[in-house]
């Protein structure tokens, strides 16, 4: 990783870290690609708790497997419940946790007297009012609740990490050792494959990430049929539809036949795909936790020097108009989307100038090395020591 702060010296005593996680998947690009990484490369020992086929060691990060779980709830209760024995037997020096369902046993580890950080990836209250699957009614109440438990539990931990502005706000102030690691992309990612010549890529636009209503899989859709026929424009659609049953719904839409169904793909495979579109689409809906968040898609197409047609939310304004990366519309009109994405397409050289000064913008502040700096200081102050004092390249 070669945007990394240069650090200075071995972890004291070869420390050990427990990365704890029962829903995200081992190689999580933030969990393993990301903190583990980093953590590893820095000397400390890392074992990472996931849902996974059987233990192995990855890049120096050793995974201990968990099982999958039937459903939510056996996933909420016995996986964690088995996730908690196995931490406990790691005997570690911090245990780091990504779910907010394991809550509980952060709080257990803690009356053991163990060193628990909390890795806060989503404003969780705000996205319960979102979930699908919850009963309308339920919705707000059960926000309420969350957001006091967080709150309450936020105050017990030894750490928390937070990686969006709306979440440092809220729980920042209740710990003393909150710190801001934002999800930049890793700039290796996205050197290792050079992509097309802009000349010789095709009319292809790219969306990556979960695939939902609420992501503007309609809208985009839409889109693509509003498109003139003169112009033969392809969806790279990469990622996974939620809930399953939306895919059937806009397959049927008229701009579908325009879709390159991608599925979920690796980071290599990521680099690739960006390689050979011309765009990335960033179409959130305006729901306040999207708002209030940095996606990180548009990060990554703006490493990938591709030029970003992003929702006109106030925070993703001054990133794209700060740097001059691409263009900005109302999410919820298909008209204003296929215009940005026709003007693109029918201006190459301003759209390759819009990719470039995207890139630079990464290079100088939207990257991984910048944050990683913040998480290896957290863990210098929480085990006393260690690497921690960094030098900048």
């Amino acid at each position: 990783m070669t945007s990394r702060p240069e650090a200075v010296g071995l972890a004291s005593g070869n420390r050990k870290v427990c990365f704890l996680t029962t829903v995200h998947p081992p190689f999580d690009v933030r969990v393993f690609h990301k903190e583990a990484r980093s953590l590893a490369g820095a000397g400390y020992e890392v074992v990472l708790v996931a849902q996974h086929e059987g233990a192995e060691t990855v890049e120096g990060v050793r995974v201990a497997a968990l099982p999958r779980p039937k459903n939510r709830l056996d996933r909420m209760a016995r996986l964690s419940f088995k996730a908690l024995r196995i931490a406990v037997n790691e005997r570690a020096d911090v245990y780091h946790f990504h779910d907010p369902e394991l809550i509980p046993v952060g709080l257990l580890l803690r009356a053991m007297g163990k060193r628990v950080v909390y890795d806060i990836h989503e404003d969780v209250p705000q996205t319960i009012l979102d979930k699908h699957y919850l009963p309308r009614w339920s919705r707000r109440p059960l926000s309420w609740v969350v957001e006091r438990a967080e709150g309450f539990s936020a105050r017990w931990f030894s750490g928390l990490v937070a990686a969006t502005p709306a979440i440092a706000r809220r729980l920042g102030p209740l710990n003393r050792n909150a710190v801001f690691v934002q999800n930049f992309p890793l700039l290796d990612e996205f050197v290792s494959w050079s992509g097309m010549p802009w000349s010789q890529r095709p009319s292809a636009v790219a969306c990556l990430g979960g695939i939902t209503k609420g992501r503007g899989i309609r809208q985009m859709v839409e889109a693509m049929a509003l498109l003139p026929d003169s112009l033969p424009v392809t969806l790279k659609l990469a990622g996974h539809f939620a809930p399953e049953s939306l895919r059937a719904e806009v397959a049927r839409m008229r701009g579908w036949t325009r879709v390159e169904e991608l599925g979920w793909l690796d980071r290599q495979g990521v680099a690739e795909v960006l390689g050979q579109a011309r765009a990335g689409l960033a179409l959130l809906h305006p729901l306040f936790r999207y708002q209030l968040g940095y996606p990180v898609k548009m990060f990554e197409y703006m490493a990938a020097r591709i030029p970003v047609i992003a929702s006109d939310f106030p925070l993703w304004r001054q990133i794209v108009k700060g740097a001059g990366c691409g263009l900005l519309v109302n999410p919820l009109a298909p008209e204003e989307i296929a215009q940005a994405i026709e003007y693109l397409l029918t201006h190459p050289r301003e759209a390759e100038s819009m990719g470039i000064r995207g890139r630079k913008a990464v290079e100088e502040q939207y990257n991984w090395g910048k944050e990683e700096r913040k998480l290896l200081q957290l863990y210098g102050r929480l085990l006393g020591g260690g690497l921690w004092h960094l030098d900048s390249k």
